[in-house]
């Protein structure tokens, strides 16, 4: 198991040349060497690959020489810009499902990576027996470390080779020394709710959040995104682990405890690299007082890092859109909802609460933000309720409060893509990602404009950025396997594939009623020739899609890829009833969707594209 350290970083850095730099390096050092070595690639996990060998001594030889050719293919670049592999190696027992493996060698592997030094290799103690000397390699024992549904410890022993750009001694991340010389890193992970009731986890998850905000202000700061920190929400974690993970050199943890008007927030920092606490306090307030809580340990942690925080920042920090608690409190239950996922029904009653906050507040410009972003997505849906010209509007009222808002730009930017206009909507996204970019949704909609447009290789790269910053999202793997059928890449289209369900599959165990979440997982089923369990979905999603044209249109992408032309196009004729927004907006995206490749040739589905392009030519007349 190999992965990149500090990838989310570098990306924050330079999306589009890291990602280019990562290809680059796998074409020419790293996939080469793993084929020499009669290694095979399962599967590649964003930055990071899962690679199955026949050899104990062969897994050895290809990653001593991936990482040494790695040093001197990076030691032109400057430290902190440099790609640095973690590698971990086991020798264990695995479970093969078609091209893909599982089971407990996997997951030793897994951690095995976790461990590595960057730039080292980490081998379990049966890869050390089975090599003896013969490989001529140094190895340093590194004891025994547990691992997660693993019943004994595993004794772990890290390879010792010279490493051009660094003392093989130094067991520090690449990012901590950048931190060092730059500034500091750190990830704020999501505070524990403590209340005792899971509906206050919006107000815990809400903290969390404007901690991050407030934090990525600080210019001497380098802060994780919301969405990569949210992924340890409700985990039992090592920081050490946490900090190898996410690049950086601190890590902030805390609980919130909210009853009645009272509020307790307790929080620590945490040095990455060893573990060692550098800061913690435990606040006690009236929940009136939360903006100046929140104020206070901003502060503090920034205080604790050494760090300078400008006049400018200081003034941004304090700035909280509202001083009026009960408008905070509804625009965070907003939020929870919104970020729960982008059905219709969550995105509703976001919605709710965010038109409530501007009744409490009518200055408070994010929630005006939350408004246009409710209706963009409403929008897509074909809503009723949504129009392009509320979203502007709204967009447009935040942007007047504060000329700051990422959200308001994006929420501009994905109206304009739903009416096609392309010049327009990458515009307000390089907006919002010149202020944000960490942005999900102006990163996401970003591809899906160059998607559109048949620009394929753009396109996936704003998605794989998507993937990093949300790795658990399963629209973005969608998007990027429909990306690499258009690209003509079949290995990594699958490999999307299979990751896009293994998330579907999730959420539709939460979810069992969601027709779109069958409608995506019966497309994928096809995909991996799974054709009679892809049938089942698409019938299940049929028997409630009801007249919703957003599941017709994917229903049809469904039938589409089972060899079903007829019921594909019935579900494309009825969902050609939208409103001319609608219409416009997913008759272009039609012409680029290799889903309906299968429908291209056939005499009805071309009537049908003739008519649907002509009806928002015709409404504007």
């Amino acid at each position: 198991m190999a992965d990149v350290v500090g990838y989310t970083r570098l990306m924050e850095i330079d999306d589009i040349t890291t990602l280019s730099r990562l290809k680059s390096m796998r074409h020419d050092l790293v996939d080469p060497c793993i084929a020499a070595h009669n290694g095979r690639i399962v599967k590649l996990m964003g930055d990071g690959m899962l690679v199955e060998f026949a050899s104990v001594a062969d897994a050895v030889r290809c990653a001593t020489e991936v990482q040494r050719g790695v040093a001197r293919a990076e030691s032109q670049e400057a430290e902190d810009r440099r790609l640095v592999y973690r590698i971990g190696i086991n020798l264990g027992y695995i479970v093969v499902d078609g091209d893909d493996i599982y089971g407990d060698g996997v997951n030793v592997a897994a951690r095995l990576q976790s461990l590595a030094d960057p730039g080292g290799v980490a081998i379990a103690g049966i890869v050390r027996e089975h090599i003896g000397s013969e490989l001529g390699i140094d190895f340093e024992d590194f004891g025994q470390h547990s691992v997660k549904n693993h019943e004994r410890p595993i004794q772990v022993h890290m390879a010792r080779f010279e490493r051009p750009w660094r003392d093989a001694s130094s067991k520090r991340a690449v990012a901590a020394t950048a931190a060092e010389r730059e500034g500091a890193s750190i990830a704020v992970l999501p505070f524990t709710n403590m209340s005792g009731d899971p509906e206050q986890e919006y107000f815990s998850d809400g903290i969390t959040e404007d901690i991050i905000t407030d934090l990525a202000k600080v210019s001497a700061l380098s802060v994780t995104a919301r969405n990569s920190s949210f992924i340890y929400k409700g985990r039992s974690v090592d920081m050490k682990q946490v900090g190898r993970e996410l690049g950086v050199r601190y890590v902030l943890e805390g609980s919130v405890r909210k009853a009645g008007t009272k509020v307790r927030i307790a929080a620590q920092l945490i040095n990455g690299a060893d573990g060692r606490h550098v800061w913690a306090e435990r606040y006690d307030r009236d929940l009136e007082d939360i903006f100046t809580l929140q104020d206070e340990i901003s502060k503090h942690i920034v205080d604790a890092l050494k760090v300078r925080l400008l006049t400018k920042e200081l003034e941004t920090i304090t700035k909280r859109g509202t001083e009026n608690p009960e408008a905070y409190q509804t625009y965070l239950m907003g939020r929870s909802f919104f970020n729960r996922g982008h059905e219709s029904r969550g995105i509703k009653a976001a919605r709710r609460l965010f038109a409530k906050a501007i009744d409490l507040d009518p200055l408070y410009a994010r929630a005006y933000a939350g408004l246009a972003d409710c209706d963009s997505y409403l929008l897509l849906a074909n809503d009723p309720t949504a129009t392009y010209d509320n979203i502007i509007d709204n967009a447009d009222r935040a942007l007047e409060l504060d000329p700051g808002l990422s959200d308001a730009h994006a929420s501009r930017g994905i109206a304009m893509f739903t009416k096609g206009l392309r010049a327009e909507a990458e515009a307000e996204f390089e907006l919002a990602l010149e202020r944000d970019p960490t942005s999900f949704e102006a990163n996401f909609f970003r591809g899906r404009n160059c998607h559109a447009q048949g620009q394929f290789e753009r396109a996936r790269g704003f998605y794989e950025r998507t993937i990093v910053l949300k790795p658990d999202d399963y629209r973005a793997w969608d998007q990027l396997r429909a990306v690499h059928v258009s690209l003509g890449h079949q290995e990594e289209a699958a490999q999307s594939a299979r990751e896009c369900l293994r998330l579907i599959e999730r959420e539709i165990a939460a979810h069992p009623d969601e027709p779109i979440l069958l409608c995506y997982g019966g497309c994928l089923l096809a995909d991996l020739g799974e054709m009679e369990r892809g049938a089942s979905w698409a019938s299940r999603a049929a028997a409630i899609a009801k007249d919703d044209l957003r599941v017709l249109y994917n229903l049809a992408c469904c039938y589409a890829k089972l060899g079903k032309p007829s019921e594909a196009i019935a579900c494309l004729e009825r969902q050609a009833s939208g409103s001319p927004a609608y219409v416009a907006s997913v008759t272009a995206w039609m012409k680029k969707d290799s889903d309906l490749d299968p429908l291209r040739d056939h005499p009805r589905y071309l009537a049908l594209a003739g008519r649907m392009e002509a009806q928002p030519a015709a409404a504007k007349e």
